[in-house]
């Protein structure tokens, strides 16, 4: 089964996850079929701390796809967000 989930990087003290699609039997910072975004929760200054490609998370949803429960949290935020700046430059 695929699922999508974190994978951890980044130094000790200085997270950064990928968003990644994997097998669900693959480690979590192990072999990856896709990535389709990455989380920062430090990022500081113009940095941007999430980035999601939505239709590549849309084409493993439909193709049977689990997500995980940070990751549902991720994608809600950033669609709430997506949504807002596009209301901001209408």
């Amino acid at each position: 089964m695929v699922v999508l989930r974190l994978s951890r990087g980044g130094a000790k003290h200085r997270p950064f996850y990928s968003i990644v699609a994997t097998s669900k039997r693959s480690r979590r910072d192990g072999r990856f079929i896709e990535r389709v975004g990455y989380y920062n929760p430090i990022a500081s200054g113009n940095e941007q701390p999430l980035r999601i490609s939505m239709d590549r998370v849309k084409y493993w949803t439909d193709n049977g796809a689990q997500v995980s429960e940070a990751v549902d949290r991720l994608i809600k935020q950033f669609a709430e967000k997506e949504k807002a700046a596009a209301a901001a430059a209408a």
